[in-house]
Parts: C-alpha cells; sequence; structure tokens
C-alpha cells in the first residue's frame, strides 16, 4: 500500500475543452459525461491528475462533470517547486481573497455564472458543486446562484491566516444562511482532524452559520496517504487532501469511503429517482 510512484501529467484527453464566457470573463472548463451538472473546481496547485481521478469518478456516477481553469497549469503533476509558486501568485491575484478580512473572492461570482450556464445546458433538478482545498468554500458561495443545490466544502483552506474565519463577507453569509434555510439544503464537508490548513475551528465556524445544515465530516489523519505528490509532502506538510491527493485508492477505506459518500450524496439530491 502508498508505494512510492511519480505519477505522469495528465493529458486530460477524455474531456472536450471549453472556453466559456461569463460577462466578458473568459476561462477554460474541461467538460465530460451526461447527466445533471457538476462543477469540480481545482485545489491548490491547479488541475492535478489526482483532482481529475475524483472528476472521473463523479462523471462515470451519471454526471456531466466541469472543471474550470482557475490556477496552476491544467494537468500537471503537483511538484514542490512549481506548486508553491502558483499558490504565491493566487494569494495576491484580484480574484481570490486569500486572507482575512478580504470577504468573498471575486471568483466566486464567474462560477456561479457557469453553474447557471451549466444548469442551462445538462438539464436536471439542479447543480452540484464541489470546492477543494484553495476553492473549498466556494461551493458554499456558489448557492447564492438558485441552480446549485448540492455543495460539498472539501478541506477548506482560506482566509490562510486565521483558522477561526470563513472567505466570505458578512451580506453573502447572511444572504447564503437565509438560502440554505429557505430551501432546506445540506452542506458536506470533509477534513482531516490533524489538518494545519482546515482545523475544527474552520469546522465550528461553518456550524455556527448553517447549523445543522452543515455536516461536516472529520477522518482521521493517520488515514491519510503517507506518500502524496511532492507539493503536498513539502508545502501542505499534513494531512488536508481527503478525496485527491490524500486519498487511498482501497476499497472500504476511510478516504474511499468519503469519496462514496460524496457520489452519493450528489446523486440522491441531483438524480431524481425513477
Amino acid at each position: 500500500m502508498n508505494a512510492a510512484s511519480e505519477s505522469p501529467d495528465d493529458a486530460i484527453t477524455d474531456f472536450s475543452r471549453r472556453l466559456v464566457d461569463v460577462d466578458g470573463v473568459v476561462k477554460t472548463v474541461y467538460v465530460a459525461g451526461s447527466g445533471p451538472a457538476v462543477v469540480v473546481m481545482p485545489e491548490m496547485p491547479g488541475i492535478s491528475p489526482d483532482v481529475l481521478r475524483l472528476a472521473r469518478w463523479i462523471r462515470d456516477a451519471g454526471f456531466t462533470v466541469h472543471v474550470p481553469s482557475l490556477f496552476g497549469i491544467d494537468g500537471a503533476y503537483p511538484t514542490a517547486e512549481g506548486g508553491a509558486e502558483v499558490m504565491r501568485r493566487a494569494c495576491v491575484s484580484a480574484e481570490f481573497r486569500a486572507f482575512a478580512g478580504g470577504g468573498t473572492s471575486p471568483v466566486a461570482g464567474w462560477l456561479r455564472g457557469l453553474a447557471r450556464q451549466a444548469h442551462a445546458a445538462c438539464g436536471g433538478p439542479g447543480v452540484g458543486a464541489v470546492g477543494l482545498c484553495f476553492t473549498g468554500n466556494f461551493a458554499l458561495t456558489m448557492t447564492l446562484e438558485p441552480s446549485v443545490i448540492a455543495s460539498v466544502v472539501n478541506h477548506p483552506s482560506l482566509p490562510l491566516d486565521d483558522p477561526a474565519a470563513l472567505e466570505l463577507s458578512d451580506e453573502d453569509a447572511q444572504a447564503i444562511k437565509e438560502r440554505v434555510t429557505r430551501d432546506g439544503l445540506k452542506v458536506l464537508a470533509y477534513r482531516f482532524d490533524n489538518d494545519r490548513w482546515c482545523t475544527g475551528q474552520r469546522f465550528a465556524a461553518y456550524r455556527a452559520l448553517l447549523g445543522d445544515a452543515f455536516d461536516g465530516r472529520v477522518l482521521p489523519g493517520t488515514a491519510a496517504r503517507t506518500d502524496p505528490p511532492p507539493f503536498f509532502r513539502d508545502v501542505v506538510q499534513s494531512p488536508h487532501s481527503v478525496v485527491t491527493a490524500h486519498l487511498v485508492n482501497e476499497q472500504g477505506h476511510p478516504t474511499t469511503r468519503a469519496r462514496d459518500e460524496i457520489l452519493t450524496y450528489l446523486t440522491t439530491h441531483l438524480i431524481p429517482a425513477r
């Protein structure tokens, strides 16, 4: 188990590459599958092979998966040096609010527009949003778009400098609380118990905002993959990415069960029972 291996870059040949325009801002989005839409956002340092593996699992469960390119080199294996540079650039980008007091990241508005377009194209009762790490909280802010009805917040790391804060403006936090209450949404979330980037304080802040609508699940750090890619080993330096870089792909393993729970959650909320 967990034999060390250097994964190659992913050529992303089984996705169609689209340019999506939201209010004049154009970004690359990788799309695959059929069925209701699910937006899978990358974690630092970009659309890695592990992020694409998760997207393929979601695609194969019966969804049209949309993976927007928000930072980094699409398909690249996460090296330590390259990943650290991507993270530095993202932290000072006008699109993101990486530090406390910055409020909601502006890119969240673009992601809501993507969800709206995806719903129009794919149909179904609504859209799912899966955030990871740097984009973890975006899955929650996307619920300000009415079409988003299933939100998975994985190990949200922002703001980086305040473990007890949420990457939200006060106005958006109130609007999200009202929408979740009004429509009876349930927000699923995951973290490792010894994650230095997403602590118990952050999950407590989510519960304070959302109450019982927040289903925060905590895995033991001892369950994390012990030989993740170099960026996670040398820069992240703690168990962090429950269903991507630190997932152990073995039947019955806690991280694999978390993946299966996410697939079940998306299916329950997005695919009408026959």
